[in-house]
């Protein structure tokens, strides 16, 4: 049984509910997917689509010729991905929820084109949002609060 969460891009535009199953996401390596979203990988869920409702209609690009990918064109956050015929599901971006901690990676998929260099970065140091002072600043002489 799933469990409903909320989620939709960066400036609101684009909301949706689905009920998914947190502990059944997982991460893209394929080489579509680092293009489409600019990072090293994309963790996703895959829920089936009709448990997924969109509130206002995401804007969709054709990104080859058998899927497309949901986006907002206003402030350019990617949603997901999905199959054009033959899929039941639908993948969505596990960043794009409004609580991403609930979580759990099960498996990694198109291991041939992941880069192994960020496979674990357990080891790097760290440095927190509120240690960047420079930023901070920035952002209090915009006249908010930096984000989490």
């Amino acid at each position: 049984m799933g469990q409903v969460m909320t989620g939709g891009c960066q400036c609101g535009r684009i909301r949706y509910t689905a009920e998914v199953e947190p502990e059944r996401a997982y991460l893209c390596h394929c080489k579509m997917c680092r293009k489409a979203t600019g990072g090293v990988s994309i963790a996703f869920v895959n829920p089936p689509r009709d448990k997924v409702t969109w509130h206002h209609e995401p804007d969709w690009y054709q990104s080859s010729p058998i899927a497309r990918r949901p986006f907002c064109s206003r402030c350019g956050t990617p949603l997901g991905f999905d199959f054009i015929e033959g899929g039941t599901n639908i993948d969505l971006t596990v960043g794009s929820f409004d609580d991403p901690t609930p979580f759990r990676p099960e498996h990694n998929y198109a291991t041939e084109s992941m880069l192994e260099a960020w496979a674990d970065v357990r080891h790097l140091p760290g440095i927190t949002s509120e240690e960047n002072t420079k930023v901070i600043a920035m952002w209090k002489a915009a006249g908010v609060e930096p984000p989490e």
